[in-house]
């Protein structure tokens, strides 16, 4: 992984702009998509990003909601990530203005006598770190613990050495397997899994659990969590789509791509919404999974290399934001809510959304049941499993949003990991980027960087 990573951090370095150079389109100015620009960019290629949302962000965004201001998702920044945060200081984003580093998270359950504490910062908080885990004994067991250290020790080993067998089974199957005991996989595995990307154990592949994780092993002293200091668009994606422009490229918002335009099998250029047509030497179709599948469905339905990409199923995402009279919780932190509809949620009040008396966002399991209720059933649901958790001061909430999609996300089911399309494409003049796309950090901020590098490389190479 180590050389994988290293290897990513090879960048070329700033040439002057010439503008004589053929044009690069990107569609999609998310993460992948910024950062396929700033790439090209800085190497002085003419680039082109064009979104179809008002602001740029993509998944990492934060807009205005019928006169709230929401996010995309309850997001967090993984302190091992290394591309992500070297990106950002050479656009000129300091990281530190940017975050604030939490030292521990919470995880409550309704059928737990005491909530668990758990130390998040080996270097800064190492006895909070050491104590959480040999305590907490009322919410988790010291059989509970030793179950799960044959489980994490034998599914790192096959993240390694198996990993195509790993991703053919459940997690909720591999915990069994190992003799995980039922609370430590409800309390635990069931938050790390559903927690982060909504799927409950039962249906979340293995090879995706270990995938998250194993890449922080040989950072463990940067292994500590993020809270964004704004909205994302406002502190990260809108500043690097700057640092695009001030190197000559040109970032668009409202201007959703239509479609391709093809001819003799390649890629020249994209017709947009409004009839407009730009023709370029690239594409990189940087857009999510749902609507990247039909762009390239509708000329390259028949391409047999596209087709595992197009079997790769996208999943719901559904949150819920909501303002209140006071904070939620004494402490702005990653909180988990196992057994109940709440995955991972955290008072905001203190640093995303400062200046609210009361703000949390809250990723909801088992999004597929969710998504297409009524926002007063999601939200009541939401209520009732604060409530459970003891939570009872979102009885304060004055106001609500649910956001959700269906696009965004490719499912982190078991066999997915194969259908996951490279960023080189066989098509001459199309790219892609996008965590969906085949590479190690999964559907992280840190794998869309790595997507939108590659697709840059694989653009300065041809």
């Amino acid at each position: 992984m180590n050389s994988q990573t290293e290897s990513e951090e090879n960048h070329l370095s700033h040439t002057p702009n010439v503008p004589s150079e053929p044009l690069t389109i990107v569609i999609g100015a998310g993460l992948a998509g910024l950062t396929c620009g700033f790439e090209l960019a800085e190497k002085g290629k003419p680039v082109l990003v064009l979104e179809a949302a008002p602001y740029v962000g993509g998944r990492t965004a934060n807009w205005n909601e019928h006169g709230m201001e929401v996010e995309s998702g309850f997001h967090k920044f993984i302190g091992y990530y290394t591309l992500l945060p070297e990106l950002l200081e050479r656009a000129g984003i300091e990281l530190n203005d940017m975050l604030f580093w939490e030292k521990t998270m919470e995880a409550r359950h309704p059928e737990a006598k005491e909530s668990g504490e758990f130390g998040l910062d080996v270097i800064r908080a190492p006895l909070k770190t050491v104590l959480g885990a040999l305590g907490n004994n009322s919410y988790l067991t010291p059989a509970d613990k030793a179950s799960l250290i044959s489980f994490f020790a034998a599914g790192f080993k096959d993240y390694l050495a198996n990993p195509e067998d790993l991703d053919e089974i459940s997690l909720k199957d591999y915990a069994e397997r190992h003799h995980v005991t039922q609370q430590a996989l409800d309390r635990i595995l069931q938050p790390l899994s559903s927690g982060i990307f909504f799927l409950p154990p039962e249906q979340y592949s293995s090879y995706a659990f270990f995938g998250l994780f194993a890449p922080g092993i040989p950072r463990l002293h940067k292994m500590r969590i993020g809270a964004f200091s704004g909205g994302m668009t406002d502190v990260m994606c809108r500043p690097l789509a700057d640092a695009i422009e001030r190197l000559g490229g040109t970032v668009r918002t409202s201007a959703p791509v239509k479609s391709l335009i093809v001819e003799k099998e390649s890629v020249i250029g994209v017709e947009l919404e409004n009839g407009e047509r730009l023709l370029s030497a690239n594409v990189v179709v940087a857009a999510n999974i749902r609507r990247s599948q039909k762009l390239l469905a509708e000329h390259f339905s028949a391409v047999s290399a596209f087709q595992p990409f197009f079997e790769l199923d996208a999943m719901p995402h559904v949150t819920a934001q909501f303002e209140l009279q006071q904070p939620l919780l004494a402490q702005d932190r990653t909180t988990f809510g196992p057994g109940t509809q709440l995955g991972s949620f955290g008072e905001q009040s203190r640093t995303t959304f400062r200046g609210k008396d009361g703000r949390t966002s809250i990723i909801l399991v088992d999004p597929d049941s969710l998504v297409d209720l009524p926002e007063e059933e999601v939200w009541q649901r939401t209520v009732e499993s604060l409530k459970a958790i003891g939570l009872n001061g979102v009885d304060s909430a004055m106001e609500y949003r649910i956001i959700r999609g269906d696009e965004n996300f490719y499912r982190l089911s078991p066999g997915s990991e194969k259908k996951r399309p490279k960023q080189v494409t066989p098509i001459p003049g199309l790219f892609l980027a996008g965590d969906y796309t085949k590479q190690p950090f999964l559907a992280t901020m840190e794998g869309a960087v790595i997507s939108g590098q590659r697709a840059a490389r694989g653009i300065l190479k041809a």
